[in-house]
């Protein structure tokens, strides 16, 4: 019996080789699969073109690092090496599909930020310009936030110098501010702001006192301009009399015009009638004596105006 059942065991252990075997190609297929699957997400099997940006510090740049445009990525570097000059090649794979995007007036600029991360970023401001060739080197633009730190700590540091220089006591600040406080005290004295314009309290008081005395002169004028007007247009002055003088004098005016009116009609009537003429003649001398009664008559009021009023310059007076 157990020389029947010794031969069952063989089958059953090369099932489980088989089955081992099995499982080791799925699994191997299976990273395989996966591998490729990677590689082709990754573009690995993607049409590319080159791009070479040449900077002088690659720091911060690692394979596999993904070049933006407009936030998308647009190409992937595939190598970074040093060029015989010292500076840096960063071989970028562009997908032909997203090439489109990169112009020969295209700029590309390496960002480092204050946290360590670094970006590459292109920027096309003319998308119509002629495309960018494959395998074309550009000039990479640089930009590290952290590098501006110790430039920065330097600047506020000559800052904060420069502004303890100006408070201290020496500083300009300092003396500004002293005399500023001088300044004050000036103008809360007695003499206030005259003293700070004219420098000193003796000419502030001389000018205090040339002030007075010009105020007590022009309320003397005041006072002898009000006598002056009394004087002159008061009830008694001179100016009412002169009107009334004046009004005498237009009415012996108008007498005497009256009297040559009666003149020139007797003359008149001496050409008219000739027969006449001694008559005629002695009425004419009547008729002088009047206009020359009136005329001297005239002549007084002119002279006591005259008397009265200054100012008259022509004293004769013509006869018509």
């Amino acid at each position: 019996m157990s020389s029947l059942s010794d031969p069952e065991p063989v089958p059953s252990a090369r099932r489980l080789e088989l089955k081992a075997l099995l499982l080791l190609v799925f699994m191997l297929a299976l990273v395989l699969g996966s591998a490729v699957y990677v590689l082709y997400a990754r573009g690995a099997f993607e049409s590319t073109q080159k791009l070479v940006l040449v900077s002088d510090d690659s720091e911060g740049v690692v394979v596999g690092m993904d070049m933006t445009f407009s936030g998308f990525a647009i190409g992937r570097v595939g190598s970074i090496e040093l060029a015989p000059d010292g500076k840096a090649r960063i071989l970028v794979d562009v997908p032909l599909k997203q090439a489109h995007w990169l112009r020969q007036s295209s700029v590309f600029t390496l960002v480092r930020g204050l946290v360590g991360n670094t970006n590459i970023r292109a920027y096309s401001g003319i998308l119509t310009d002629p495309l960018l060739p494959d395998g074309a080197v550009r000039e990479v633009l640089r930009g590290d936030a952290s590098a501006d730190i110790p430039r920065l700590m330097s600047a506020a540091r000559e800052l904060v110098e420069s502004v303890q220089t100006l408070v201290s006591n020496e500083g300009a600040l300092g003396g500004s501010l002293a005399n500023v406080q001088q300044l004050t005290e000036k103008l809360k004295g007695p003499t206030g702001a005259l003293g700070v314009l004219l420098g000193n309290d003796v000419e502030a008081k001389k000018l205090l006192l040339t002030l007075e005395r010009t105020n007590t002169l022009l309320a003397r004028l005041d006072g002898l301009t009000l006598r002056a007007d009394t004087q002159v247009f008061g009830p008694g002055g001179v100016m009412p009399e002169t009107r009334t003088t004046i009004v005498q004098l237009n009415g012996l005016l108008g007498e005497a015009r009256g009297s040559l009116k009666r003149v020139d009609a007797v003359l008149v009537e001496a050409q008219a009638v000739g027969a006449n003429a001694r008559v005629a003649t002695a009425d004419l001398g009547t008729l002088r004596a009047e206009v020359e009664s009136s005329l001297i008559k005239v002549e007084s009021l002119v002279n006591e105006v005259n008397r009265k009023w200054p100012f008259a310059r022509e004293t004769e007076v013509k006869l018509p």
